[in-house]
Formats: structure tokens, sequence, C-alpha cells
């Protein structure tokens, strides 16, 4: 009877520690995002990471008036126990693995986040470089955005070129092929 309890304990312990460590992936969901940045079905969450860092933006003239236009990230992409698995920097958004594995992808669909947030995004993966965790990626998904957006200061004749940074954070999950 005791060696049946302390298999049982043992049984549920085990049970209860990998459920405690299992793959982001299965607590990932994305019912409450907007369709447009949803991904389609037959992917599979394959990383999820939290980017911390900031966007850059140039004052220039954008259709015939001049505006704070989007440059380019400098981030680090932090895993949800805030170790530094890659980073995120553009022209081109390349999106890169600490093993070497990178992916530039091609924006599909992007959905308000609120205000004083960068928009929700979808973006198409190509093919990867490199061998690791970045290949098959299919889709990147840039959600619960916070900051990131152009500058408040004004952007005129007299300081076009100037460029500002600007701190953001969102989490950037990256899909696979199920």
């Amino acid at each position: 009877m005791q060696r049946s309890a302390i298999t049982t304990t043992a049984i549920l312990s085990t049970a209860l520690l990998l459920a405690a460590c299992a793959p982001m992936a299965a607590r990932y969901s994305q019912e409450t995002l907007p369709d447009a940045v949803k991904v389609p079905a037959g992917h599979q969450v394959a990383m999820q990471t939290v980017g911390v860092g900031k966007i850059a933006y140039e004052c220039k003239m954008d259709k015939g008036a001049p505006a704070w236009v989007f440059a380019g990230p400098d981030a680090v992409l932090n895993d949800r126990g805030g170790m530094q698995v890659g980073t995120y920097a553009g022209p081109p958004a390349t999106w890169a693995n600490r093993d070497g594995s990178a992916v530039t992808a091609t924006q599909v669909a992007v959905a308000p986040a609120g205000a004083g947030n960068i928009p929700s995004q979808l973006v198409k993966a190509n093919p990867a470089t490199g061998s690791g965790a970045m290949q098959g990626v299919t889709y990147i998904q840039r959600v619960a955005t916070q900051g990131g957006v152009a500058p408040a200061s004004a952007c005129s004749a007299s300081n076009l070129g100037e460029k500002q940074w600007v701190n953001y954070q969102a989490d950037y999950i990256f899909w696979k092929a199920a």
C-alpha cells in the first residue's frame, strides 16, 4: 500500500514537472489576435522570444513632406526566461539565432496594437541561412508590442537626415510548418 502511494506520488510529481517545462508552443494561443496577423492553419510554434531594443527613425521627405520614416531595428531576442537567444537588426530586417542561423522575411499584414505602440505584424519568412533554430521557420509574428512609434519631435526641412532612436519591446513568435 505504501509503495503504491510513493509510486503514485512520484508519477504525479514527474507529470507536474514535465508540464511546467513543456515547450512554449503548448501555451501560445492566437485567439486574441486580429485575424490579419494570425498564422494560417498547418503551422506550429517553434520558438517564442521577447525582443528588447530600439528602432531608428530618420527625418526624410515622404510623399512630398518631411516625416519620420522607419529606418531599422536593433534589438536582442531573449527567451521567456530572459536568456539572450539571438538578435533582430536591419535593414534588411534579420532575425538571427546565437546558433548561427538567420532569417529575413516579407511583411504580410499589420494590425493596430494600441496608442503609442508599433503595430502587431505578420511576416512570411524567406529560407534561412545557416543551420539551427531558424531552419524551417515559415512565419514570424510581432505581438504584445510596447512603444516603438515614430518620435514626437518635429521633422522638418531644417532637420532632414536626422536619426532618432525609440525604445520598444515586442514578442516575436516563430512558426514552422506542422
